[in-house]
């Protein structure tokens, strides 16, 4: 497999609200999306739907929304074994949507019981991660160290033990979560080899293995729901590392996939195949190596 993710298998429920509830306030959304759901799995999806042979790690529950996340990801050629299917509810999350404004309820699960498995791993040859806790991040990264695979880690607001740091091949991360672990934005304070920060308003920020820092401009969207938009970064992203484009254009496609994640309902709504992203590409015009 040229790519295996590892993260958390949830059902998600997207409200859209005019406004979040008061106490004890019962209210209507205005729209609801219902579906399958979870960092990694998001961007594993879209890594299938280009073509790309995937497979993940993960845990489920024996039950309806269980058999539906294995279901899906046969359906889009994504390899199962590494998911394992457990005695516990599946995880579920839920987020209430106000504008660009979200609170998300999270009940992990079957998530809790996932396992590293170095054996299902040798089989991949990037590893990507995503919601995972701090002892499976640094099974993963010294597994990749060791086996010379190369490792992505999207670490959000979770703890990056810092004896890995430096091992890390690509830490992606929002300019929030960044400016809150670093203290402010220089992606030189991060030890990792290559840093790739989303900014606020749209673009990001990348510091390759030489130091060099380039700053791509963002793309301008109406945004509708941003739930699922920095798993489909991470996509493009790593759409172009297993490629060997440079990261400036693979940060670039990462952002075309973000762009097209925020003007609709849902993580995977937007997910469509290469082609339709190529056509996309070449009617804003975008100067990428596709």
């Amino acid at each position: 497999m040229d790519v295996i993710g590892m993260g958390n298998l949830n059902y998600d429920v997207i409200l859209l609200l005019d406004k979040f509830p008061e106490f004890h306030e019962k209210m209507e959304a205005k729209e609801a999306y219902f579906g399958l759901g979870g960092a990694a799995a998001n961007t594993i999806s879209w890594l299938a739907h280009f073509g790309v042979k995937s497979g993940y790690i993960g845990a489920v529950g024996n039950d309806e929304i269980g058999k539906a996340h294995l279901e899906y990801f046969k359906r889009i050629g994504v390899d199962t074994g590494g998911i394992r299917v457990v005695g516990e509810p599946s995880g579920v999350a839920i987020s209430l949507v106000h504008g660009e404004d979200k609170r998300i309820i999270k009940y992990p699960g079957a998530n809790r019981f996932r396992n590293f498995s170095k054996k299902y791993a040798k089989k991949g040859k990037h590893l990507h991660l995503s919601s995972n806790p701090p002892y499976l991040v640094e099974k993963a990264v010294k597994f990749a160290r060791v086996t010379k695979k190369t490792i992505s880690l999207d670490i959000g607001e979770a703890t990056l033990p810092s004896q890995i740091e430096s091992l890390v091949d690509y830490l992606l991360m929002n300019e929030d979560e960044y400016r809150r672990k670093f203290g402010k934005l220089d992606l030189h304070l991060s030890r990792a080899k290559n840093v790739i920060v989303t900014l606020n308003g749209g673009g990001a920020l990348v510091r390759d293995e030489q130091g060099n820092v380039f700053e791509i401009r963002g793309l301008s969207a109406r945004v509708i729901d941003s739930t699922g938009a920095g798993d489909a970064f991470d996509a493009g992203v790593i759409y172009g590392i297993i490629r060997r484009w440079d990261i400036v254009d693979s940060a670039k496609l990462g952002m075309l996939l973000a762009y097209l994640t925020v003007q609709k309902i849902g993580a995977r709504s937007t997910i469509v195949t290469f082609d339709e992203v190529k056509k996309i590409a070449e009617n804003l015009k975008l100067d990428l190596p596709l």
